[in-house]
Order: structure tokens, then sequence, then C-alpha cells
């Protein structure tokens, strides 16, 4: 990781079009460049992973502390007993401790892939739970300390909780109602206990940021009352938000054919193998692979200008794309798998897919139309001709022989002609074969 000096985080946001507003923007600005600040950003362990969603905000950690500043992840594993309406039609389902504490830990590996918590680093990168300070809180303790600083008219305000209660339907609870408090008692004891000085999210976050800064101002207004004091310079609680990321068409970010796409891989609902990750990335539309170049990666500017001058000059030749995907894929899952990846890619392109591992065949060929068959019938052979037919790939025996005849048909990357058949020997580790016409059309056919 390489660091700037620790006067450039706003200007960086800026140029890289992730900027949406800042408390007293000016004050901030000298407030970074006269010392290391430490500044934090809370993620909702609703899961056992992240999504891509929640990437925008681990990047603006790191340019935090490329920029010289110490990065602080707050996770939820206190508000995640609550839930945060933001965003929200519906009230969430409350999860049991155990589940969220368990989500806390497994979400922690995908921080450290981007953050740097070395023990050297005078500006290391940390990790905080509020459970352990909003675990220590009284009900009596919590209305007398926090919530008188806090009007309802206000409260009612805001946008996480105006859109529910216009919904006579749903509305919202006291529970989720109370959310924003204890997100702003959350900034108030950092504050106090690390010296933390600026919390950062997205922009649907604005409300409930904002909370946190009035509620350290108020209460450090009555104690300097109390104690007679009149100069409040040393109370400096500052926000940013940068913009929630959309695509160009208008399509909500985030969302492939298959679901959410998530920043760990493996088995279970929340993964997402870096094949398709890598994917994901590749096939960005031309109108946001130059923002996303600027939103997501660690590119210099030069590199970025290079890439984004490449791909308005040939947009076909896709450089701008694979190294996005490229860049992205090494960043969540390793230099290894992101090459793995990109070979795995052009082995879909050029339909030469017999020599691939196993797992790596299974996530290239995931998301394909796909069909179960007998393997016993594969010892005297299944025509081509019928096969091609029984899994639409031709609408007829006729169109059938003419894919075949002319060329367009390929078994397992290999070309096959009307008189040729599937055989056992063609099973990919000993279950899988794959049809394509053209260049684009897939059938995997699975042999049991």
């Amino acid at each position: 990781m390489t660091q700037s000096s620790n006067n450039d985080f706003l200007a960086e946001l800026k140029w890289r079009g992730l900027f949406n507003q800042a408390t007293d923007e000016t004050t901030l600005a000298h407030h970074l460049a006269t010392g290391v600040r430490r500044g934090y950003i809370g993620f909702d362990p609703t899961a056992d992973s992240l999504t891509i969603g929640n990437l925008i905000q681990i990047i603006l950690l790191s340019h935090f502390q490329r920029a010289g500043h110490c990065p602080i992840v707050l996770a939820g594993g206190g508000t995640g007993l609550i839930g945060d309406p933001s965003g929200k039609s519906a009230e969430r389902e409350l999860k049991t401790a155990e589940v969220v504490a368990h989500n806390v830990e497994c979400q922690k590996q995908i921080f450290s892939r981007i953050l740097d918590f070395s023990a050297s680093r005078s500006n290391k990168a940390t990790i905080v739970n509020n459970l352990d300070w909003l675990g220590e809180i009284s009900f009596l303790g919590a209305l007398r300390d926090i919530g008188k600083f806090f009007s309802v008219n206000e409260m009612m305000k805001k946008d996480s909780v105006k859109d529910r209660l216009n919904n006579r339907d749903q509305g919202i609870s006291f529970t989720e109602f109370s959310y924003q408090i204890l997100q702003s008692y959350d900034y108030l004891h950092l504050y106090e206990t690390q010296g933390v000085t600026l919390q950062m999210g997205g922009s649907d976050q604005w409300g409930n940021i904002t909370a946190g800064t009035d509620l350290i101002r108020k209460v450090f207004a009555q104690r300097d009352l109390a104690a007679g004091k009149t100069d409040a310079s040393h109370q400096q609680a500052f926000a940013v938000v940068s913009h929630l990321v959309t695509k160009a068409d208008g399509g909500k970010f985030g969302k492939s054919e298959s679901g959410a796409i998530w920043l760990t891989a493996g088995d279970g609902p929340n993964r997402t193998s870096p094949f398709a990750f890598y994917q994901f990335w590749l096939n960005s539309a031309d109108a946001d692979v130059a923002r996303f170049l600027r939103f997501f990666t660690f590119f210099s500017h030069a590199e970025i200008e290079a890439l984004e001058a490449s791909h308005a000059a040939n947009p076909g030749a896709r450089d701008a794309h694979r190294a996005l995907a490229q860049h992205m894929t090494a960043l969540l899952h390793g230099e290894t798998e992101a090459k793995n990846a990109e070979a795995a890619a052009k082995a879909l392109f050029s339909g030469e897919i017999a020599s691939l591992p196993a797992a790596t065949l299974r996530d290239v060929l995931a998301g394909l139309p796909t069909s179960t068959h007998d393997k016993a019938t594969l010892g005297a052979g299944v025509p081509i001709l019928d096969l091609l037919v029984t899994t639409k790939l031709a609408a007829s025996k006729r169109e059938s022989r003419e894919f075949l005849a002319n060329g367009s048909v390929t078994l397992n990357g290999k070309k096959v002609g009307p008189d040729d058949a599937a055989k056992s020997s063609d099973l990919l580790h000993g279950d899988t074969i794959a049809l394509r016409r053209g260049k684009k059309n897939w059938h995997v056919t699975i042999w049991k």
C-alpha cells in the first residue's frame, strides 16, 4: 500500500467522483492537513459476508489510510441486533445474538484484504465492535444520558423514518426508530475514547451520521456549560459521505442474473466464486467501465486516464474492462485466483474448456442452460444431431444438420459434424459435456 501526504484525502475522493458532501468542508480540510486523524465506517452484520455494494465504503477507508490517516472498521455487533431501517420498506427480521456474532467474525477477513492492519504501521487499521459498549448501557441509562439529546420531531424527518411512516401498511417499530440513537452514540463513544473525529459512509447514511455529530456537539456544550467553559474549539467532529454507486442505465449496481455479488468465495449462499467475480467486472457496460475504474481501483490517475483514453479510442478491445476485472479480483481474492479467472474467461470465450480443473469448469459453466441425461446411453453413443434438438440448441433435426454441416457446433471445444455422437470418452471430470452453437449459445449436459 502506497501512502501519500495526509492532506489529499478529500481531493482524491473528488477526483474519483466519490465525494458527495461533508460537514464544514473547509475546517475539515484543515483538520486533515494538520495531523494524523482517525475516521470510521460502520458495517452491518446482516450476513456472514458483505456484498459488492459495501465495497465502496471499504475503498473509502483505504483511501483514508493511503492519505496517512487511521481507518477504523466498526462492526455492528450491537446495532446488528436492532437493524438499520435505511433503505428498507419493511421491518427487518431480528437475528439472534449468536448469528450476529458469527457474521461479525466472518466479515473480518474481507477488511484485511484491502486495509493494512500491520502493527508496524503508525496509521494501522483497527476493528472495533459496538457491542462492547452498547451492551453495557442500561435502558434507563440510554434514556437519561442519550435520549434526552434527541428531538423526536427531528428524528421523524430523517428519510429512513419518514419513508416508513408514509407507508401505513408497514410503519416502523420503536426498535428500528431508535437505531439512529445507537449509531449516534457510537460516534460519541469513539470520539471520547479513541479520538475519532470523522465518520464516513454512503449518502443514504447522511442523516444518521450527522445525528452523531449533533450529539457530540450537544453533549460537550452541556459539559462546557456546567464547567463554565466558553471555548469549544476542541470539539471537532466531522462527517463525509460518498455517492451511492449506480449503473449508467439506471439499473441497480451489484446485482447479476444469479443474485448479489459477494466479496467472499467458497460454498454457501453468501459466496461468489473468483471467476464469477471477475466476470461481473468484465461484463461492465461500456458506459460504466471508466467510472468503475475511478470508484473501485487503486490505479494511479495516470493509469486510469490511459485506460480511459484506450477505451475511448477502441472500446472493442476491452482493455479497460480486463484491467478492471483483473485488478478487482486480485484485490479481493489474490493474484493467483485472478490469473485463474482470467484464464477461465479466455477458455469460455474460445470454447476450449476441456483442460480446465473441475472446480474452475464448474464456475465457468455455472449459470448456463443445463440439462440432465442418462449416462448409460453414452455407451452406444448419442447422436449430436439429436442432442442439439433435445437441448434446444436447434429447433429441428433439419436445423441441427445445417448447424453441424457448417461447422458452427463444438463439443467441449472440439468441432463436431452431422455424423458425430457424444460418448463416454467425451465426459469432462466424469459427468459433463458442454455444447456450443456459434459463439454465445451454450448448453451444459450432465450425465448421471
